[in-house]
Order: C-alpha cells, then sequence, then structure tokens
C-alpha cells in the first residue's frame, strides 16, 4: 500500500487547516480559537481520507498513484474509493470537531478577573468532561451528520476534480500546478454549497450534550431548526465556507500533487 499517500494527506491536511481555521472560527469568535486541538488530530484524518481514498483506488484499478493520469480511473471507481476515504474520515473526524466546535464556541474571555471561568480549559479538560458527564458516547453527537456531509459529498468531490483535470490536461499527462490549483479550489466552493446545511446541523448536535438532549437525532434536528428559523438557517456561513474553501481546497490539493 502506497505509504506516500497518508504522507501527503499528513501534510495537506496541517497546510489546510491553518489556512481554513481563522474562517471557520470567524463565524464565531476568535481567529485561532480552538485551534490547538485540531491541528494535532486533523493530519491524521486527513492522512487517513487520501490514504484511503489512493488505496482503494488502487485496489480497484491496479493502477499506482504515479500512473493514474497515463491510465485514467473510471468514474465509478473514483466515486466509490471518494466515499469510502470519507465515510472512514467521519467517524474519525468526529470526536476531533466536536472538541473543536465546543472550544470555538466558548465566549469566556480567558483569565480576565470578575469574568465567569470558561466551562472548558483546554481540549485535555474538554474531553475528560466530555467522558464524567457523557461517557465516550459523549465524544459522537452529530456523527451520522457528518457522515453524511462527507459522505457521498467527498466521492462527487474527487469525481468533480478528476473531471476537471483532465478537461484542462493533455492524454497521458499530469496536470499543470495551475490546473491542480484551480481545480481542487473550484471543487472545495461547489462541495461547500452542499455540504452546508448538513454541517449546520452537525454544529448544533454537537452543541448540546447527551445529558442535555435539545435535538431527538438528526431529523428532528433539521425539522425543529427549519420551523423555529426557516430554511435560511440551513446557509448559514456558506459565504464564509465558500470563501475558506478556495485557498484551503487549492493548498491541500497541491500538497498531495
Amino acid at each position: 500500500m502506497p505509504v506516500e499517500d497518508f504522507v501527503a494527506g499528513w501534510i495537506s491536511g496541517a497546510l489546510g487547516l491553518v489556512l481554513g481555521h481563522p474562517f471557520d472560527t470567524v463565524k464565531l469568535l476568535g481567529f485561532f480559537k480552538g485551534m490547538s486541538f485540531p491541528i494535532a488530530s486533523i493530519d491524521v484524518v486527513s492522512s487517513v481520507l487520501f490514504g484511503v481514498y489512493s488505496n482503494v483506488l488502487l485496489a480497484l484499478t491496479a493502477t499506482s498513484h504515479q500512473e493514474r493520469w497515463a491510465q485514467l480511473p473510471s468514474y465509478t471507481h473514483v466515486f466509490i474509493a471518494g466515499c469510502a476515504g470519507g465515510f472512514l474520515q467521519a467517524y474519525c473526524l468526529a470526536p476531533f470537531d466536536l472538541i473543536k466546535v465546543r472550544l470555538q464556541n466558548q465566549t469566556e474571555p480567558k483569565g480576565k478577573s470578575g469574568s465567569p471561568p470558561p466551562q472548558y480549559r483546554g481540549p485535555v479538560h474538554c474531553v475528560a468532561s466530555i467522558f464524567q458527564a457523557e461517557g465516550p458516547w459523549g465524544l459522537f453527537p452529530g456523527a451520522w451528520a457528518l457522515t453524511l456531509r462527507d459522505n457521498p459529498i467527498l466521492g462527487i468531490y474527487f469525481v468533480t476534480y478528476e473531471w476537471l483535470c483532465r478537461q484542462f490536461t493533455l492524454d497521458s499527462q499530469n496536470p499543470s500546478s495551475g490546473t491542480v490549483l484551480v481545480a481542487g479550489g473550484s471543487v472545495g466552493v461547489t462541495s461547500w454549497v452542499t455540504a452546508t446545511p448538513l454541517d449546520v446541523i452537525k454544529s448544533r448536535m454537537q452543541m448540546v450534550g447527551l445529558r442535555q438532549r435539545v435535538h431527538w437525532g438528526l431529523l428532528d434536528c433539521m425539522v425543529s431548526s427549519a420551523r423555529r428559523e426557516g430554511l435560511g438557517v440551513f446557509f448559514r456561513g456558506l459565504s464564509i465556507n465558500s470563501a475558506c474553501a478556495f485557498p484551503v481546497n487549492a493548498t491541500s490539493t497541491y500538497s498531495r500533487g
């Protein structure tokens, strides 16, 4: 199995996080709030996504990464490999993403005299508090929404990326750096347009612990949110997600190539 695909995913995940985290948090407060935990974990998650994608594609086509542009895989194989990577990424990502969202949503100023202490003193304290109050399953609220967000969207992501690269690349040639950057950025924006509704639901479910349950599952969260706030609630953060998606995906895709 090509270990370099896991290493490339590791590097691209770090670059994508550094670029994208301020955009992600500006939907809340504080540009780099809660960044220490995801920067220590996103490499693993990204490595899983791109490593599984490349290795499933290899198993389906018997074509190595180096031969991919000389012997193009079918879009069906690309879609299956992308979905497989997205499914496993979602369950690896769920606890890390939960901790990130909880830390990002803390509004108490640290160390300010007279202000109430923050609920979580840091990522380790956040994990320990959730384990104590809710057990290990307390780290997985919103996991289904995250799975539906990343799968089949990541299958569509890889198919669209492959299609764009093929349109602007001569037969049997590797795509140019410019093609990779533009294709990766464009696909990132398109993916977030479809992913934002489930991202909103995922974040809402993550902010409520299992013992303070407000929503009884994914469908209940969607229905109650739409009933209270209208359909526009599912597209909150779309503009900032799109602004984040182009540079993050362009950079991470280029670093893998």
